[in-house]
């Protein structure tokens, strides 16, 4: 006779709530697969002389998406820069890193750890068009990003250069000159027009 069909798990769990069960095609249908509907399905025939049982495996995959992109930067010379991608995706995505195109490896000042970069001790050869590429067998995405390096010349506009006055004859004085600048600057003292000098006090 013609048999009954049913479906089933074969790890035992229930067979989601959604599917819908076409007994005269014996087709089972679930719409919006996702991750937990993975598994190991059986469809089961029957009749009074019988039964027969065919399984078949259900993966979920999906190719990669954007958690979180990079976004342009700007840094001073000898200041670092951090960047951070990540991605969804099954199977999990790889990442790599471009700049300007070119494959990226970590040496010396940049160091890359799966979808974060960052580069120490920027230099004016860093700047670039940089992509994080993340990627699985189903798919590949691109983020892309520019590093601008900026150079600044010695500004006084934040520094506070108090006149002092001595308490007490002998005392201690110490006068501070932190202006903004990249890279860092050097430095040398006057008093009046005469260059002062290191001596004992």
């Amino acid at each position: 006779p013609v048999p009954t069909i049913s479906w089933r798990r074969a790890d035992g769990k229930q067979i989601p709530r959604k599917a819908r069960r076409h007994r005269s095609s014996g087709l089972l249908e679930i719409p919006n697969f996702q991750q937990e509907d993975a598994g190991l399905y059986e469809c089961v025939a029957e009749n009074v002389r019988g039964k027969n049982v065919a399984r078949g495996q259900l993966t979920f995959y999906a190719q990669p998406n954007w958690i979180q992109k990079i976004s342009d930067a700007h840094a001073a010379i000898e200041e670092s820069v951090a960047w951070e991608c990540r991605a969804s995706g099954r199977p999990k995505p790889s990442y790599r890193w471009l700049k300007d195109g070119e494959l990226l490896l970590p040496q010396g000042r940049v160091q890359l750890e799966q979808g974060s970069l960052t580069i120490t001790n920027v230099s004016l050869s860093d700047a670039g068009m940089y992509q994080c590429v993340a990627e699985n067998r189903h798919g590949i995405i691109f983020a892309s990003a520019e590093l601008s390096v900026i150079a600044v010349s010695p500004d006084f506009s934040k520094t506070l250069l108090k006149k002092l006055t001595l308490v007490k004859v002998g005392g201690e004085v110490i006068i501070e000159c932190k202006p903004k600048a990249s890279p860092r600057p050097t430095y040398s003292w006057k008093k009046g027009k005469d260059v002062l000098r290191e001596n004992e006090r």
